[in-house]
């Protein structure tokens, strides 16, 4: 997108499509992903994989999906963003299909990772888009409502590879098959439905009164002390959510002695709750305007919450701090970071701004799967990498404490 293009003018309602349709983006993302956890088992049957080796097909896929992060938020600025994420979403599909028809684990790899390139083109471009749309009293509940759809991919990935592969025996690569269609049709829906630069007046005025458009280099991104206590928590919130995420299904049925449809109901218990959970706290934070209170509350919740997944063994118990974890966890933490970066991002490079954030973030999905599995072979207690998850959300907690600040006096570089 060139930094001249002329904006055009929407409906009021305009918002609401962006919502509906970066919301079911965020449902094939996730469904994408998580179709893989519950089948990991049988998958390392065929190929003769230890948990290492299997945490590693989540990690690669995650390791493309953050590398290329910055780059494609930048060509989005530079391109077009809705261009950038037509392209990734094709990518996907395709690699999606191909997950399905490899031959041997290592082409399996190749193929993730070239996945997790065509996710990579998301979420910088999308988050800039949405900003743009939706209204700025409505954006922590806009934003919200877009990140509920990862709650539903999550559920629905879950659920799709738990009735088709454990419930019904059909063969491992049937899902991947099965989310392709719907990813290439979305990636039409994108680049027809999407307008590029939207025309806000009162908000244009504003930011030429009071923000001049600049080149910001990353070096500013990064000495924003604001931006910095974001990233880190970003990191340490991701890291803990992708160790539930990639190892739940598995540690439900060797720890907890789950077994077919069950494992993909019980986890899907963590997406379901994070849909309330979000959509209250996120329209609260919108009201209130306050970060900083938020996050005081709901990381702590977090904390115990996952600290509890691995150390209590009564079903009941499971299943009550599963949903606790859903209410305040990622899925509840994240619109309400997002708004927060989205306000003190330097002017004119939101969706690189954003990419970063999500970059430092992610980086956090490449270590937990391969380590938590590594942790899980070494000592024999998968446990150990929800410990550790613990650990790491009390850190991002304490650096949010210190670096950030609600008003505008903390725009100043570490």
């Amino acid at each position: 997108m060139k930094n001249d293009e002329e904006a055009v003018k929407v409906s009021k309602n305009y918002w609401i499509r962006v919502v509906i349709i970066f919301f079911l983006g965020w449902i094939l993302m996730y469904g994408t992903r998580t179709i893989f956890n519950p089948i990991m088992g049988i998958v390392g049957k065929q190929f003769g994989l230890n948990n290492t080796q299997l945490g590693l097909a989540n990690s690669i896929f995650f390791l493309t999906y953050a590398v290329f992060q910055v780059p494609f938020g930048a060509l989005g600025d530079k391109y077009g963003r809705k261009l950038v994420i037509t392209i990734g979403f094709l990518v996907l599909a395709v690699m999606s299909w191909l997950s399905g028809i490899a031959a041997s684990f290592t082409l399996f790899l190749i193929i993730r990772a070239l996945a997790g390139v065509g996710q990579a083109s998301y979420y910088g471009p999308q988050y800039a888009l949405s900003s743009e749309a939706i209204p700025e009293d409505k954006l922590t509940l806009g934003t919200a409502i877009i990140n509920s759809g990862m709650a539903f991919g999550t559920s629905g990935g879950y659920l799709l590879s738990s009735y088709l592969v454990l419930q019904n025996h059909q063969s491992w690569k049937v899902p991947f098959f099965v989310v392709a269609v719907p990813t290439a049709i979305l990636a039409v829906l994108f680049y027809t439905c999407l307008k590029e630069k939207v025309y806000r007046p009162k908000k244009a005025e504003k930011v030429s009164e009071n923000q001049p458009k600049e080149k910001v280099s990353l070096k500013k991104i990064f000495t924003n002390k604001n931006l910095v206590a974001a990233f880190v928590l970003c990191f340490c919130s991701i890291y803990a959510n992708f160790v539930i995420i990639t190892w739940l299904p598995s540690f439900l049925i060797s720890n907890r002695g789950f077994e077919g449809g069950s494992v993909g109901f019980i986890s899907s218990l963590v997406p379901w709750a994070s849909i309330p959970g979000a959509l209250v706290f996120a329209k609260l934070a919108d009201k209130t305007g306050s970060t900083k209170k938020w996050i005081y509350l709901l990381v702590p919740l977090s904390i115990i919450s996952v600290f509890a997944i691995a150390f209590v063994s009564n079903k009941v118990l499971l299943i009550a701090v599963l949903i606790l974890y859903g209410l305040t966890g990622k899925l509840a933490i994240d619109p309400i970071i997002v708004a927060y970066v989205t306000k003190k991002a330097p002017s004119g490079s939101l969706s690189t701004t954003l990419s970063a954030y999500n970059f430092i973030g992610m980086s956090g999905s490449i270590l937990a799967p391969y380590i938590t599995g590594w942790l899980a072979d070494v000592t024999g207690q998968m446990e150990i990498g929800f410990y550790l998850g613990c650990g790491l959300l009390i850190i991002g907690l304490i650096v949010f404490a210190v670096l950030a600040t609600d008003s505008k006096k903390g725009e100043t570089a570490v």
